[in-house]
């Protein structure tokens, strides 16, 4: 697949900046690929479309104030973006860094609340292990002094009611740099109506990390490599799944970090691992029914996922017909189901 072939225009008046004042009050476009259909919707009705026995599978992931800013001993600005914690150095977490390029091993960064950092080296440029410097962990100067990370389209600083609206309401286990965005529409309320209807829930997590987001960049979309992320699946969803196979009941994942888990686990085995999973046109999917997500940027991993699952020409009628529609985009607009 060539990259030119994961491009739409995208108007930017329609890139969402704020979520909604009631999360499952969003948008809902609806395409039935059996039927060849497009409906419009909302997304509190997502009951209309699922069915006694289907099994919704969520990802639990919590997002962690990821972003820090700090000033070299020169006064110079540093923005950093911490990953994950790595098992060498010891207590060091792998990060991004904004602001300067080959800063030295054994630079010390000062944070804004005075807390001290620490480059212990780099897995590559650009990619620091950074360390404290002042004897408290990373994990507790993270949640005393980080700010969300939100995504480079949303044009403005994060806000106090970020930190909740950007943030499933199931969220449970902390270590996500970006929310599963497609999550974000689901109530309590919505939740427990699905629940009354028979449809199940079952949880996941993938801790979703710079990688999802990183652009393509090869002319031949195949040659992109992911970034591997950390999943885990539970011995209740893993019977839940199990279950819904043998009584007919559809597995619709919520997310295409939820459709990367469970494709991940159809094809090793593994219930817990890394995975480097790219999903693109041509892969046969495995584990997955239908698919909830939002709609994507062009030229992302995330967009050719839902191409893989639905179709290329199939996603560009129905991004067009949102955009048509004055639909909402990217992580804080509306929702697709894709049956």
């Amino acid at each position: 697949m060539r990259l030119t072939e994961l491009d739409y225009h995208l108007p930017g008046e329609l890139i969402a900046q704020e979520p909604l004042g009631r999360r499952d009050e969003a948008r809902l476009l609806v395409l039935d690929r059996r039927r060849a259909t497009l409906e419009h919707t909302r997304f509190y009705k997502l009951g209309d479309f699922l069915r006694d026995g289907d099994l919704l599978v969520l990802n639990d992931t919590r997002v962690f104030p990821a972003r820090l800013f700090a000033r070299k001993p020169t006064g110079g600005a540093v923005e950093l973006l911490m990953v994950r914690p790595v098992a060498e150095p010891a207590g060091a977490w792998l990060a991004l860094i904004r602001g300067h390029r080959g800063l030295r091993e054994g630079t010390r960064l000062i944070l804004e609340d005075g807390h001290a950092l620490r480059i212990a080296g780099y897995q590559r440029p650009g990619r620091p292990f950074i360390v404290s410097d002042d004897g408290m962990p990373i994990a507790s100067i993270v949640e005393d002094a980080g700010a969300l990370a939100l995504p480079h389209y949303i044009h403005r600083r994060p806000a106090r009611a970020d930190r909740d609206d950007y943030q499933t309401v199931y969220a449970a286990q902390p270590g996500a740099v970006a929310a599963p965005t497609a999550g974000l529409h689901f109530t309590r309320e919505l939740l427990a109506s699905l629940a009354a209807i028979g449809v199940r829930t079952a949880f996941v997590t993938l801790h979703i990390g710079p990688g999802t987001f990183t652009p393509l960049r090869a002319p031949q979309v195949e040659a992109h490599t992911m970034e591997a992320e950390w999943y885990t699946i539970a011995p209740a969803t893993r019977e839940a799944l199990e279950l819904a196979r043998r009584t007919g009941g559809r597995v619709v994942a919520v997310g295409t970090s939820s459709v990367r888990t469970l494709e991940s686990y159809a094809i090793t085995g593994d219930a817990e691992g890394a995975t480097g999973l790219f999903i693109s046109p041509g892969f046969r999917f495995r584990a997955t029914d239908a698919m909830i997500t939002n709609f994507h940027m062009p030229r992302s991993t995330v967009l050719a996922m839902v191409m893989a699952f639905a179709g290329r020409e199939e996603i560009l009628d129905a991004y067009r017909e949102a955009i048509r529609h004055r639909y909402r985009f990217l992580s804080y607009g509306d929702a697709m189901l894709i049956l």
